[in-house]
């Protein structure tokens, strides 16, 4: 019966911790501020003392889960509205490197070494300063960086070449299934699919790991499972 506690405290741990990360939205996960991450381990510690029950109650730290998350929203909107408060909580940008000068102070305010800045420069394909006319330090903790003119990558514009915009492909088939509202957005059917199939001598659509509609082209990429043979 003990254990059976552990479980079913686990399982309403894990089933908290996840509403709640969705609560406050993928942000959480792929761009956290400062305050994101202390709420982030605040609550996972939170959740982890109620997996184990250390305390022997369930429904205190799940009160102090959903509070945290309600404080993290609060603040999450406060900052949209006041730019004092966000740049309170997620900072601003910090310039590192301008027109051949190094901001040594603002390094060392963010606590970044010179071997450091180069080596964020070099992950950008960058090997020499003098090819670069500004770096940042984002409030997310990112490198930007602003090349001169003469070492940006070239552009359509600047070869005066007219480009398609690329658009989205629509997944029509996944893992040998047909996906209906996607294949209904091209404005396609499934005899169309159906054809497309038989005309790229796929005899199963079982067979089909991927396959995306080209709206150039009028026709459906073709991703087929290893080993899979055309007729």
């Amino acid at each position: 019966m003990e254990y059976l506690k552990y479980v079913v405290s686990a399982i309403v741990s894990f089933a908290a911790l996840f509403g709640l990360t969705k609560i406050l939205g993928n942000r959480q996960m792929s761009q956290l501020s400062m305050f994101d991450y202390v709420g982030s381990v605040a609550i996972g510690s939170i959740a982890g003392e109620m997996a184990v029950m250390s305390s022997g109650d369930i429904y205190g730290p799940l009160v102090a889960m959903i509070s945290f998350t309600i404080l993290t929203l609060i603040i999450s909107y406060l900052t949209c509205k006041s730019v004092i408060i966000r740049r309170f909580f997620e900072g601003h940008v910090v310039l590192l490197y301008q027109k051949g000068q190094i901001y040594e102070r603002n390094l060392l305010k963010v606590k970044m070494d010179i071997d450091e800045l180069l080596a964020n420069c070099r992950i950008k394909g960058y090997f020499d300063l003098e090819e670069i006319h500004t770096i940042y330090l984002e409030s997310n903790g990112e490198i930007s960086i602003i090349p001169h003119g003469g070492y940006r990558p070239v552009q359509p514009s600047d070869l005066h070449i007219e480009v398609k915009p690329d658009l989205p492909m629509a997944n029509v088939i996944v893992d040998g299934n047909i996906m209906l509202k996607n294949l209904q957005a091209t404005g396609k059917d499934i005899k169309w699919v159906e054809k497309q199939l038989r005309d790229r001598g796929v005899s199963n659509i079982k067979d089909v790991m991927l396959a995306t509609y080209d709206q150039y082209d009028n026709k459906l990429n073709i991703y087929l499972k290893k080993g899979v043979m055309l007729d």
